[in-house]
């Protein structure tokens, strides 16, 4: 599937930053993707540069005039050697299955670092494709930078995240609930396969471009596996590792979601899309921020359940792959499934053990565990300070941690600690290394998107970012950043994109 609209490059020659496109993925069947450029926009202008991720691309951004890096992330001029497509999939959105595909992004090619790293450059907000549907292909400032904001303070937190190079504003408006400033973001990622990659192709009955699919998944990020005697069973098992792995790193930091639906993820195990998520502030397992979810399917408590559900979905697309006999197949398919709540509670725990200074392993560890998330729940106490205040040599003069409920949590705490041979300051450590001091608070990180979406001012947004992208520097200047939320200051709801 081809369109023609191309953009001028006319007026920018200085492209050679230190592009090194291979596009693996435009090789395979176009079945799986459409050929079209960006729609150039009017009068494009950088909101924000990643430099960091830049150089680690190996990109020389500095080398741009302001003017240039506007046109190139606004997709008005495109590198040579890219070969710009919007991707096709399918997915599962709040459990009902639906035909979707690219149909606000483009992926302009895949990157190669200087030590052989792959990386796809995509355009988001680049204008629409033929996967649209009704939608106008644009993006509105605030949620851009949002997903900038979100993702740096995840890969700031040691969790597999897509990343942003950039953000510009297009010049132009678009409509949501009102006209809001549009904007293009540059994402980073591993890959963009996802769940219902596979689920396009076996919506149309591909079991040839499911076959494809794989080989390709696998020689891309799983090559361990191209020899193995069963491989597409091998990578189910090692997505469903990935994945247990990566929920509970979200869980662990108080991570919510908001969209976990099949398109949303990965087959490489990095979190993807930042629209209607949000990281908790008091404890609550039930907590749900997006707007659209309003049954709570991807509340912060179920996101293992959910996890383990789109992972089923995989399965089934493999089952043709995993063994000719179909029941076999599903027997060999379930036995992997049901194995995730096990290795997810196993990567889970350890991250818990890590979050309380614990080197060793013992049973009273989880009744430990839970009998601290309980008090957390029943005080509404928050989730980052509490952990983070653990890790302190002594308590904050906090009246919360004078309850006779937690003093007595605290005594057993220490107990356990000390049955173990290492340190206190080596649990502190520990605990420091694990627990936080800053996330991206949802009424700050509201503030900033406000100024600048609405004022043009980005002062908040830079402040922001130098906190959240130290998450574990106890900083002075970024103590602000650690208060929680007034009542006036709450927020209920986060919103996507579209």
């Amino acid at each position: 599937m081809k369109t023609n609209t191309k953009p001028n490059n006319d007026s920018i020659k200085n492209m050679n930053i230190g592009w090194q496109f291979d596009n693996s993925y435009a090789r395979l069947s176009e079945f799986f993707y459409a050929q079209l450029h960006p729609v150039p926009v009017r009068a494009p202008r950088v909101a924000i540069l990643n430099h960091a991720l830049a150089d680690s691309l190996g990109l020389e951004i500095r080398k741009l005039s302001e003017e240039e890096a506007a046109l190139l992330f606004a997709g008005n001029a495109v590198p040579d050697m890219a070969q710009p497509i919007a991707q096709a999939y399918a997915g599962h959105q709040f459990g009902h299955f639906n035909m979707l595909g690219d149909g606000r992004a483009i992926l302009l090619g895949e990157h190669l670092t200087l030590i052989g790293d792959r990386f796809d450059i995509q355009l988001k907000g680049s204008g629409q494709t033929p996967f649209s549907r009704r939608g106008d292909g644009r993006a509105a400032l605030a949620p851009m930078l949002r997903e900038y904001i979100i993702s740096e303070a995840m890969h700031a937190l040691n969790i597999p995240t897509t990343r942003s190079l950039a953000v510009v504003t297009t010049g132009e408006s678009v409509m949501r609930e009102t006209l809001l400033p549009g904007a293009i973001l540059t994402r980073v990622a591993a890959s963009h396969i996802r769940i219902g990659t596979f689920e396009y192709a076996a919506g149309l009955e591909n079991t040839e471009g499911i076959k494809a699919l794989a080989d390709y998944t696998i020689g891309r990020h799983y090559p361990d596996l191209m020899d193995a005697e069963n491989p597409y069973l091998l990578l189910l098992n090692r997505v469903i590792e990935r994945q247990a792995s990566l929920v509970a790193k979200w869980l662990l930091v108080g991570f919510i979601h908001g969209v976990m639906n099949t398109d949303n993820m990965t087959i490489s195990g990095e979190t993807i899309d930042y629209g209607p998520c949000a990281f908790m502030d008091a404890y609550d397992p039930n907590t749900v921020f997006s707007s659209i979810d309003h049954l709570g399917r991807y509340r912060y408590s179920n996101q293992p359940r959910i996890a383990q559900w789109n992972l089923a979905r995989f399965a089934e697309t493999l089952l043709p792959l995993i063994h000719p006999v179909q029941e076999k197949a599903i027997t060999l398919a379930e036995e992997a499934i049901h194995a995730f709540p096990e290795i997810y509670q196993i990567h889970w725990t350890a991250g818990m053990r890590k979050k309380l200074g614990l080197f060793t392993d013992e049973t009273e560890d989880i009744e430990l565990i839970e009998t601290l998330l309980a008090w957390m729940h029943k005080h509404r106490a928050d989730y980052t300070n509490s952990f983070h205040a653990l890790a302190s040599k002594t308590l904050p003069e906090d009246a919360v941690f004078r309850d006779a409920e937690f003093v007595a949590w605290h005594a057993r705490w220490q107990t356990r600690l000390s049955r173990q041979s290492s340190s206190m300051n080596m649990s502190l450590c520990l605990m420091r290394a694990n627990n936080p001091a800053i996330i991206p608070r949802n009424h700050r990180v509201e503030e900033a998107l406000s100024a600048a979406s609405e004022h043009g001012d980005y002062l908040l947004i830079h402040q922001l970012l130098a906190a959240v992208t130290n998450p574990y520097v106890d900083a002075p200047e970024h103590s602000d950043y650690r208060i929680p939320p007034a009542p006036s200051e709450r927020v209920y709801q986060t919103f996507c994109g579209t």
